[in-house]
Parts: C-alpha cells; sequence; structure tokens
C-alpha cells in the first residue's frame, strides 16, 4: 500500500496530539487521535501500538489486543511481535502462575488477584517499545502483589514480601516504581482496587460540591 505523504505528515500529527492526551488522561480523545492516524497512515505499525496503549488504559483490553494485532501485521521487529504474542496465549506465565499461588495462599480475595493479573497486562502494553526483562519473574510478581495490597489498603511490609517471593529490596523497590510510574497508579486507583466503598468518591464528590459553591458564590 503507498500512503501520501501528505497523509503521512498528517497521521503523525494525529498521533503526536494523541501522545499529548495519553499523557493528560484524556483516554477517550487519545484513542481516537490514533485511530484518525492509523486511518491516514495504515501501515505504520506505532499508530496501532499507541492505540493498543490506550485502550488498554481505558479499560478495553478487547480491543486493545486487536490494536496489537494489527501492530504486528506491519511490524519488523520480529522479537517484539513475539513478546506480544505472548498475551494472546491462554496459559498463564511464569508471573501469572506466581501471582496466584502466592496470593490465593495468602487468603487475598480472587478479585484483587485478579487485578494483579490485570495489571501485568496493561504494563506490558503500556511499556510499547521498551525492552522487558523476565529473567527474574518473582520480582515482577512481588512488585505486583504489593501493589495491588497498597491499592486495596492491604497491611503488609515490603519485608514481608521480599521473603514471600525471594528476592531483594532493591528488586522489589524498583519493580514496584516501575509499574507506579508506567501505568501511572495512584493510592485507591479505580483500575485496581476492589473493595466495595473507594475512598476517590469522596473526593470526587467534594470536588463537584465545590464547584458548586464556587458558581453559587460568584452569582449576582
Amino acid at each position: 500500500m503507498v500512503v501520501l505523504a501528505a497523509d503521512k505528515k498528517k497521521a503523525q500529527e494525529y498521533s503526536e496530539r494523541g501522545l499529548r492526551q495519553y499523557e493528560r488522561w484524556e483516554i477517550d480523545d487519545a484513542v481516537k487521535s490514533f485511530e484518525l492516524a492509523a486511518q491516514k497512515d495504515p501501515t505504520n505499525p506505532d499508530h496501532y501500538l499507541n492505540l493498543a496503549r490506550s485502550l488498554a488504559r481505558f479499560g478495553d483490553y478487547d480491543r486493545a489486543l486487536r490494536a496489537l494485532a494489527d501492530f504486528m501485521r506491519y511490524e519488523g521487529d520480529t522479537e517484539l511481535t513475539a513478546r506480544f504474542e505472548r498475551l494472546f496465549a491462554n496459559a498463564m506465565d511464569d508471573v501469572e502462575t506466581l501471582i496466584t499461588e502466592k496470593m490465593t495462599a495468602a487468603g487475598i480475595p480472587l478479585e484483587e488477584v485478579g487485578a494483579a493479573i490485570q495489571m501485568w497486562l496493561e504494563y506490558r502494553i503500556a511499556i510499547g517499545r521498551r525492552p522487558l526483562s523476565l529473567r527474574k519473574p518473582e520480582a515482577w510478581a512481588a512488585a505486583l502483589d504489593y501493589t495491588v495490597r497498597k491499592v486495596n489498603f492491604r497491611e503488609i511490609t515490603q519485608r514481608e514480601i521480599e521473603e514471600l517471593y525471594g528476592i531483594s529490596n532493591n528488586a522489589l523497590r524498583s519493580h514496584f516504581n516501575e509499574l507506579v510510574e508506567t501505568l501511572d497508579i495512584m493510592p485507591c486507583d479505580y483500575r485496581y482496587f476492589r473493595g466495595n466503598n473507594n475512598p476517590l468518591d469522596k473526593l470526587v464528590e467534594a470536588a463537584a460540591m465545590l464547584e458548586r459553591l464556587e458558581e453559587r458564590f460568584r452569582q449576582d
């Protein structure tokens, strides 16, 4: 397929706009921008990869995987495509197996175990072209377990997690920080919080109430 230079330029504009929207958490707009970029330049794999990253952050994993399939169709890096192909496997990988075994044995509800597996899926999509080292699945499993427990207010120390998974403090800290920074995880994060009452709801309500009070205050 021959793509005109003008269309490639327009696609790049859409893509750059989408990246800014992604960083600002304007995810619905980012999805639309990357879709437009892919329409203008259908052979550029990066448009599909960024679309997949946005859809994963939006929580639409089925569409994210479809976008990844389009990415792999046009991507020339076979090592990278092989890494993403593993996301389509039915069997659990080493990280998911460890998470399931350790968290279940610790009495963590299945909903939170599922949140850790969801976090792992989203992370592997979110890093895009960045390399992923799986030499120590225990470190990734520990960081995912620890992060989900913190999001859900479960009391556990870093030392306890380190002993549970047999890893060092440096390994846990570096992998935890990597997850938080890449996925932009916050306390009580809606994506991974599985309790009935999320404290963030009260903050949202308070912000809305403050906005209404501001409007009333400024009225004549």
